[in-house]
């Protein structure tokens, strides 16, 4: 038996052996009596075993749809649809999961079929089996408090659920501008402790002209800075929501009235400028916004992986490599090779990176995948999406705090390699001339003496001029010529 197959038939038992009876249109099933989820989570546990991941794990998506649930509850009592004991009672319900509480009762997959279905019956009969105990009935006693009649009141999980999943992404991605924050101060702290070291830069890792190892450190911080000011913008995208739109968007079942309520409702739970999509059956089908921020997700990837490529090749050797900066040494690196130390910290970053990009190809394909006026797919756009941009945040504090605020600098080795460079002729270009500086440039690589050495035994500069010229300032061009 394949290990899906046994997971698929096991069927969750109650630590005292006991059950309740509960009935869906499939037809009866026993259900743990200590378990705040029913029959229709049941059987999704039963149909969905692929990730073994329950949707628990994603604690900003619970928060999420206990405030969606809460805030349809509270327009449902505000235009007469339900009483004041039940909306009371799903109100407090609502309240205790937001404060993270019953999230282990939160157990469908991430990965399942149904547009979300499973994950909107999940939170219906859990925020329905609390709220019959908050008003002191048994679990599953649905004649009071029912997880459709009362709980997804005036809803269809093709509103909910495109509601809560922006809202967890707009929460996760708001850690992750945070973490992006703290890497950035940790590169622009290098680059300011780095101002003066005076280094190669290189082209084609050939060497090219000189340039301080801060103005280095300073194009990363600089590059984040970018990256977080397009992610903000695309993030920005997802606060338009389609709750009360139900199954397509054209509001059935949903009393006059309750767009408006119910999305001024989220908002202030939230804390976040929700606004309702001006067309709501446009909005329950679109993916764009998914998209949008995906692919700038990717470009942070890319960007963030280039440079921990350029961190491992600027700390390689340390005695056959570059050498120019130290990594902070984490752990060994062989189990066969005493004394070496490995970059681990820009690896893992950018394996990081590879699977953030690879989700961005998940999540276009799902979001071209969806017909008509539902796109099916968006639970496996939630979880790349959440699972990559909490990667991604996790990664950037990791190579803040474990590598970059520890980065030191090998400056006599790196002031060596500008002295013997043959990319400093080109900054004795405007002052020799270029058939000079050519003449200069060859013989220095046939003989392997200094570029400053063959200048002044040629006397194309006075020993003044030419330490002028040379100067970390002048080269690096950190101040205007005179």
């Amino acid at each position: 038996m394949t290990l899906s197959t046994s997971r698929a038939a096991e069927q969750p038992a109650a630590p005292d052996g006991t059950t309740r009876r509960e009935h869906d249109l499939i037809g009866d099933r026993d259900v743990p009596v200590d378990a705040y989820w029913g029959v229709h989570t049941l059987r999704a546990t039963e149909n969905f075993p692929i990730t073994g991941i329950p949707i628990g794990q994603s604690p900003f998506l619970i928060e999420a749809l206990a405030a969606v649930k809460q805030a349809a509850a509270t327009t449902n009592h505000q235009l007469g649809l339900l009483d004041d004991e039940r909306f009371r009672a799903i109100e407090q319900a609502c309240e205790e999961i937001r404060a993270g509480e019953l999230h282990d009762q939160f157990v469908v997959d991430v990965m399942q079929g149904g547009a979300g279905t499973s994950t909107n019956m999940n939170a219906n009969e859990v925020i329905a089996n609390r709220a019959l105990e908050i008003l002191g009935h048994t679990k599953g006693d649905y004649a009071r408090i029912h997880p459709n009649e009362h709980v997804n009141l005036s809803q269809s999980t093709n509103d909910v659920y495109p509601t809560a999943v922006k809202i967890a992404i707009i929460l996760a991605t708001h850690s992750l501008l945070d973490a992006m924050l703290v890497l950035q101060a940790s590169f622009a702290a290098k680059a300011e402790e780095f101002r003066g070291v005076l280094k190669m830069g290189r082209t084609q890792l050939q060497d090219a002209v000189p340039m301080t190892l801060g103005q280095e450190f300073s194009t990363y911080a600089v590059m984040l800075g970018e990256d977080h000011s397009r992610l903000t913008e695309a993030v920005a995208m997802l606060h338009e929501i389609n709750l009360g739109a139900t199954a397509i968007g054209t509001q059935l079942n949903a009393p006059v009235g309750y767009v408006p309520i119910a999305c001024e409702h989220l908002a202030r739970m939230t804390g976040l400028p929700l606004v309702s999509a001006v067309d709501l059956i446009e909005a329950t089908q679109d993916c764009g916004a998914f998209v949008q921020l995906s692919g700038v997700l990717k470009r942070v990837a890319v960007k963030i992986s280039k440079i921990c490529n350029d961190l491992r090749l600027l700390s390689s050797g340390p005695r056959a490599g570059l050498n120019e900066i130290n990594l902070p040494a984490v752990q060994a690196g062989s189990s066969i090779m005493p004394g070496k130390v490995n970059p681990v910290i820009p690896e893992v970053v950018n394996q990081v990176a590879f699977q953030v990009i690879g989700m961005d190809v998940t999540v276009t394909m799902a979001a071209e995948g969806g017909q008509l006026q539902l796109n099916a797919f968006e639970p496996v756009i939630c979880y790349s999406l959440s699972s990559g941009i909490y990667r991604m945040r996790e990664a950037m504090l990791v190579l803040a705090r474990r590598c970059v605020d520890g980065i030191t600098a090998n400056e006599e080795l790196l002031r060596q390699e500008v002295e013997n460079s043959i990319g400093l002729v080109t900054a004795l270009n405007p002052f020799i001339g270029y058939a000079a500086a050519t003449e200069v440039a060859m013989e220095a690589l046939a003989t392997g003496r200094g570029v400053a050495e063959l200048v002044l035994e040629k006397k194309l500069l006075p020993p003044e001029q030419l330490h002028a010229i040379l100067q970390p300032e002048v080269l690096a061009n950190l101040t205007p010529r005179a």
